[in-house]
């Protein structure tokens, strides 16, 4: 049964498990789905470019001094005010811990003074579940979540039901591109530049590792990559006393290729054991043109649909948040005051941790 218009739920979402300060509001629709009323990231990439990479004491400060003013801008272009709000749904793990408590700990103070619903939100669960706030995908479908910090395939079942069938046991795809983009001396963020160099290039020069590849299943790694590429860098420089631009872009270019390679046949495998009739793909490595041609064959070629959100969605933002925190409202789902922040918090619970540790923290 639809709602009435004066019953349809509006949610505040807030994110800030990396370096994306991020707060939304969504309003329910008639239909079942949301539409989103205002989406605010506040991005910190100028406070972390010296470094390259995110430090999360920088991080943490950022968000402390940043999430109001997000949640303010929320509410502006909303047109909504605090009070209209149903529930208050944040970013409770996993993440870099300094970014998550001060997300939940403004949604506490928010709620505290509102009475308003506490929803704690999995980050990942807001990336499994964007393909049914922008497309209104049902159950079940084939997520592949690839990002600065997380790379996983999940079986997405329903709202609260995941299964992995594998992902990074170590870097991140992400973590990937931003590691050969310090080594190459291109800047951060690593991925567009990696991206943009890898088009003047050569991807057959190098013949770099395809890791995993010989191995069954769907987990993958990328730091053997990172490391041959490294040494192709090394002999290089021996060789002929430093990098040219040509090399640079022919590194860049093989190693690219090289991980579409791997996320293609991955991803192949993944489908197998799914059997689902959709293959939706989220985070901010899904922007190269490269990597997502790669996986458009692959579904193509297993007879799916191929589904990638817009990229402003695909990317860390609280509209995410929102709509999960939606989803599990829906359910019945609360949380109070004791809910803590969590660097850890895998979605499938049954199968064996991920080992390693990316840049959002500890592997789910």
């Amino acid at each position: 049964m639809s709602r009435d218009r004066a019953d349809r739920l509006t949610i505040l979402g807030l994110e800030s498990s990396c370096d994306d300060t991020a707060a939304a509001v969504l309003r329910e629709t008639d239909a079942g789905g949301a539409k989103i009323l205002s989406n605010i990231v506040l991005g910190q990439s100028d406070l972390h470019a010296a470094f390259g990479g995110v430090v999360p004491e920088i991080a943490a400060r950022a968000h402390a001094e940043k999430l109001d003013l997000a949640v303010e801008a929320a509410l502006n272009d909303a047109g909504v005010s605090l009070p209209a709000i149903d529930a208050v749904a944040v970013t409770a793990g996993p993440g870099l811990i300094g970014g998550v408590m001060a997300g939940v700990m403004l949604a506490k103070g928010l709620v505290a003074a509102t009475g308003t619903p506490l929803i704690g939100v999995n980050h990942l669960a807001g990336h499994a579940l964007t393909p049914r706030l922008t497309d209104g995908l049902q159950f079940p479908y084939l997520i592949l979540l690839v990002s600065g910090g997380h790379c996983q395939f999940l079986l997405v079942e329903g709202a609260d039901r995941f299964t992995r069938l594998g992902g990074t046991i170590d870097d991140a795809p992400g973590e990937a591109f931003d590691k050969v983009a310090k080594l190459l001396g291109l800047g951060q963020p690593g991925g567009p530049l990696v991206e943009a160099a890898a088009r003047e290039g050569d991807p057959a020069r190098f013949n770099l590792p395809r890791p995993l590849l010989d191995r069954p299943g769907c987990d993958l790694s990328f730091s053997g990559l990172k490391t041959a590429l490294l040494r192709a860098r090394d002999t290089l420089v021996t060789r002929q006393g430093g990098l040219f631009a040509q090399d640079r872009a022919d590194l860049c270019a093989s190693f690219q290729v090289a991980m579409a390679d791997v996320l293609a046949e991955k991803t192949r495998r993944a489908l197998t054991l799914a059997a689902v009739p959709v293959l939706a793909v989220a985070g901010g490595v899904a922007a190269n043109r490269l990597l997502r041609a790669a996986l458009e064959r692959v579904a193509q070629d297993a007879d799916a649909r191929f589904l990638a959100p817009p990229l402003p969605l695909c990317t860390d933002n609280a509209a995410m948040i929102a709509w999960a925190g939606l989803e599990r409202l829906r359910q019945g789902a609360r949380d109070d005051m004791s809910l803590a922040a969590r660097p850890r918090w895998p979605l499938d619970t049954t199968s064996a941790p991920m080992l390693g540790a990316g840049k959002k923290g500890a592997k789910a």
